[in-house]
């Protein structure tokens, strides 16, 4: 069969608009010859927005957009335009707020109807190609609104500047006069309790996502009961199908209650924040569980999502060879094939693994939840590394190999906190590794950009990228003194502020003059991923304290205090900003004295380093002597314990230390 003529897509870097290019759709990425072609054809423009590991992205080009009637439609009576989510979350902000306030839900695909000026009149997800599920046809949908079109065309307008009015003004509260006390805490973990499932952990019913910011706040805020909570949600998630057994890693989200069967795409956004988390975990509970977690997905995210030259990619699709999970699902027969009878049949007792199957075609996602009391584990680890290389041998799921700033800068945290909990080199060399790509590859001149692929950078980055890349060079800057680091932090902080901030308080999502925009967003509310202005004040508080930047300082707390009224309002979709509310506290800082070779200061900055201080700042002195922190604070190997610059008297015995940082925690808590 012969191949059909690419679209204009055929130009793009994107994974995602890559697998459109030979579709007969038309299809044009969102720029100014797209949109000029609209406004001077008085067509509406078909905005379809996905991204490359999206599932039901992939079931709607095979039905819908590989269809010959379905193109002549599209490219007879409007301008069809395609956008990766991925390079663009401004404008996935915008149109999926309008998607959800048209529809009361909203997902990806996104399939939205604007008018030549980008204004919104109509829109849903998924939709197949004939009337099922309780949807209609993609085919009815497109004709009636071809019919819309040409005889209510003004009706349509006015719906459309209707809901650009509600998009504009949507969303922007009077900042507070100060900051929120602590009734916000309150009010968000008893928001957590209320919801919380106590028999299979998580804060809600069905899909459940990953709870990593809510972690992370119980991890700062919450009573005994409240850990126990959060230790229930990470041990099912961890035993569950949402973590790969074999290969490490976790999968987006889980479709039932119990984290068994997962939508098994996964992203490198949400496994650099769960290695994270785990890590923050065995710092509290010293389990060992928990920190074997946490090297199993950092192992993944060097195994299978590093680029050659340091960078990480974006994710890893759920399907593989048309069907999804179908790399990682086993039957019986499967696991005997590669184990042999009697390990095989140890194993899918070990991991549920059953007849009748948990999955589709009755095989199974391996889990930990029925393993029979007393079944010997010995050789497990090495049952399970068979296992994975039997796997290896399928086809691999589909790889989007686009590097994302943003998602990078929360990688970058992950391997700097897993030297500074886990020691060894390994971790800080990734790391290193990692900042090096980014301040070669992404960084231009002071700016940041968006993407990367295969040698060639995208377009300029927005607020989340700045500080979530921010926030992981002053991790790294912990982990291995580099100051180096810790300046390009500052500049790209400095590039934040000039580019992002507005005046009112908090970061705009892009720059402020974006011409292609229908509106300018603010981003409050934290998602899978924290919001920008959430990582910004992470960044930036962090910066402030070790540099002594006031300017860092105030527009952090202008952040704050712009968030405050929906901090009151609405705790529970601001879990990030009130852990960055509790970052923004009393730091404790810790300044190490002496050689960096020294055994006197090694022992001293281990021990820095082994309670959870959720808002400890730990530096070397040697690595640079005029940081503000290290003036004064040079000579033999002496740990200096500070809270808000106020300092106990130098200690130079890692017990000693050790006794002053509990009585830290117990004040911080």
């Amino acid at each position: 069969m012969r191949e059909r003529p690419a679209n204009e897509l055929i130009h793009a870097t994107s994974p995602y608009l890559l697998q459109h290019a030979h579709n007969p759709v038309r299809w044009r990425p969102w720029g100014p010859e797209a949109l000029a072609l609209a406004r001077d054809q008085g067509k509406p423009i078909f905005l379809s927005i996905g991204y490359s590991a999206c599932h039901w992205c992939h079931v709607m080009e095979r039905e819908s957009f590989e269809d010959e009637e379905v193109a002549e439609l599209l490219n007879g009576h409007f301008v069809p335009i395609k956008v990766d989510r991925e390079e663009r979350p401004d404008l996935d902000e915008i149109y999926m707020e309008a998607v959800q306030a048209l529809t009361g839900r909203g997902g990806w695909p996104m399939s939205v109807w604007l008018t030549p000026d980008l204004k919104p009149f109509y829109g849903g997800t998924y939709f197949p190609p004939d009337g099922r599920y309780g949807l209609p046809g993609f085919r009815q949908v497109l004709e009636g609104i071809r019919r819309a079109w040409a005889d209510q065309r003004p009706e349509l307008e006015a719906d459309a500047a209707r809901l650009t009015e509600f998009l504009a003004r949507e969303d922007q509260p009077k900042p507070a006069d100060d900051l929120p006390d602590d009734s916000v805490f309150a009010a968000a973990l008893e928001q957590l309790r209320r919801n919380h499932d106590p028999r299979w952990g998580g804060f809600g019913p069905a899909p459940k996502f990953p709870p990593v910011l809510a972690l992370d706040l119980v991890f700062r805020r919450g009573s005994a009961a409240d850990l126990a909570m959060a230790e229930r949600t990470l041990d099912a998630m961890a035993a569950g199908g949402l973590f790969d057994h074999l290969g490490g890693g976790f999968a987006r989200y889980s479709v039932d209650e119990r984290w068994l069967v997962p939508h098994f795409e996964k992203m490198l956004y949400d496994n650099a924040q769960l290695a994270a988390c785990y890590l923050d975990a065995f710092q509290i509970s010293g389990k060992a569980a928990y920190r074997e977690v946490a090297q199993a997905t950092l192992d993944y995210l060097l195994r299978d999502l590093r680029d050659p030259q340091g960078g990480f990619h974006s994710s890893e699709d759920a399907d593989s060879e048309g069907q999804e999970g179908r790399f990682y699902v086993f039957t019986p027969d499967q696991v005997r094939a590669a184990l042999g009878a009697a390990d095989g049949d140890r194993f899918c007792r070990a991991y549920g693994i059953t007849e009748t199957g948990s999955f589709e075609h009755g095989t199974s996602v391996l889990h930990r939840f029925e393993a029979p009391p007393g079944l010997a584990m010995d050789g497990m680890d090495q049952l399970r590394a068979r296992l994975r290389a039997f796997r290896d041998g399928r086809v691999r799921p589909g790889k989007d190999d686009k590097v994302v700033a943003c998602w990078n800068g929360l990688a970058l945290t992950a391997l700097a906190r897993a030297h500074q909990v886990l020691g060894g080199t390994a971790w800080l060399a990734a790391a290193e590794a990692l900042a090096r790509f980014l301040s070669a590859e992404i960084v231009r001149e002071g700016v940041l950009l968006r993407t990367w692929r295969r040698g060639q950078a995208g377009a300029p980055g927005f607020l989340e990228d700045y500080g979530a890349v921010a926030a992981g060079l002053v991790d790294l800057y912990e982990a291995g003194f580099d100051p180096s680091w810790l300046r390009l932090a500052e500049t790209l902080a400095e590039t934040m502020l000039e580019r992002f901030e507005a005046a009112e308080g908090g970061f705009c999502t892009s720059p402020r003059s974006r011409p292609d925009l229908l509106v300018v967003r603010k981003p409050w509310y934290d998602g899978v991923i924290p919001s920008g202005n959430t990582l910004a004040v992470r960044a930036l508080v962090r910066l402030a304290g070790h540099l002594d930047r006031a300017d860092f300082r105030a527009s952090a707390k202008r952040t704050l205090r712009w968030a405050a009224p929906r901090l009151a309002e609405a705790p529970g979709a601001c879990q990030g900003m009130l852990g960055a509310l509790d970052l923004a506290g009393a730091s404790t800082e810790i300044v190490i004295a002496g050689p960096p070779a020294d055994p006197a200061t090694q022992a001293l900055l281990a021990a820095a380093r082994r309670p959870y201080l959720p808002r400890r700042l730990v530096t070397l002195a040697a690595a640079d002597p005029d940081l503000p922190l290290h003036q004064g604070r040079l000579g033999a190997p002496a740990a200096y314990v500070c809270r808000n610059r106020v300092c106990a008297a130098p200690v130079s015995d890692p017990a000693a230390l050790e006794t002053l940082l509990e009585q830290e925690s117990n004040r911080s808590s």
